[in-house]
């Protein structure tokens, strides 16, 4: 009963709220849709239509690229703390000071592994089963509103999913076998977001972001942008530094320094199954919100002196 009431008074919200907010959202995107549709058309003629080419490119390699561009200027910050400007932004100081390289590595190679092996076969089956839902690179783009509503659709989607399959793997007969590869990484860096057992990367990781675009049977541009937009998510989420005027990563950095709390993305259904009663006791919780100047929460929010 609560999560209906939960999704159920979300979308009210959304259905409320749709028309005022997205108005002005819709002039801007109308003064650009066309462009964006002649680029898309473009596209889709250079590659004569073939739907394979342009699936790849929007499911696999312009989210790999994000992934690794944001993740490749993380890793130099992380072995170098420089700027210092970025570092001062670090949730759990005195770790990671400078990240371990070989240890950083070792996370690198796994990634590529379940990038290469996991994830791009995945891919190859979403194609097959889009195909079968419909026409996913189609030469129109879908309207802003469809695409405001699917964002809205893959997000309470992605937590579900991705809340149970992620407390699943916490159970102690998968926990040591699985998950604990993850968990080796208590104070985490961005890249660690896809370190994982094949099977978490799998379950975990992949399919809850998937299974969205799959059951709306979206458009390719629309995969793309949800896609890179998990990416940037989970990237912060991971990356240990609470960053001015970016989404705040002290919900799941707690999860990797406590194990037993804060299991979803958007704390949703965390707080249906009190699996986030610890972290509201604590400062991590009352610097988790958007930092909307230049002193590092760590600063203005310290930590109560230990006792």
């Amino acid at each position: 009963m609560k999560m209906a009431f939960v999704l159920g008074s979300g979308l009210l919200i959304f259905a409320a709220f749709r028309n005022s907010l997205t108005w002005h959202l819709q002039t801007f995107w109308g003064a650009s849709g066309d462009f964006w549709q002649a680029q898309w058309g473009n596209l889709h003629h250079y590659f004569g239509g073939n739907e394979w080419d342009l699936f790849f490119l929007g499911a696999e390699v312009v989210p790999t690229l994000t992934f690794w561009f944001f993740n490749g200027i993380l890793m130099v910050i992380d072995m170098t703390e420089k700027p210092s400007f970025i570092t001062r932004y670090r949730i759990q100081l005195g770790k990671n000071s400078p990240v371990d390289s070989v240890k950083l590595l070792q996370a690198t190679q796994t990634v590529l592994l379940n990038q290469l092996f996991i994830s791009f076969p995945m891919i190859i089956v979403m194609h097959y089963i889009m195909l079968w839902r419909g026409n996913p690179c189609s030469p129109e783009l879908p309207t802003f509103h469809w695409v405001l509503l699917e964002l809205f659709i893959f997000v309470l989607i992605e937590e579900i999913l991705f809340y149970y399959s992620h407390r699943l793997f916490h159970h102690p007969k998968l926990y040591k076998h699985i998950h604990k590869k993850h968990h080796e990484w208590t104070a985490p860096v961005g890249v660690v977001s896809m370190y994982a057992h094949p099977l978490e990367h799998m379950f975990s990781n992949m399919l809850p972001v998937m299974v969205g675009p799959i059951i709306m049977g979206s458009h390719v541009a629309t995969i793309m942008l949800w896609f890179c937009l998990t990416i940037l998510s989970t990237t912060i989420s991971h990356c240990g530094y609470h960053l001015p005027f970016l989404p705040s990563p002290e919900f799941h950095d707690f999860h990797h320094l406590k194990f037993n709390q804060c299991y979803g993305v958007l704390g949703l259904l965390d707080h249906l199954h009190a699996t986030d009663t610890v972290f509201k006791q604590t400062k991590a919780y009352e610097r988790h919100l958007l930092l909307l100047n230049l002193t590092p929460l760590s600063e203005s929010i310290p930590d109560s002196p230990k006792k």
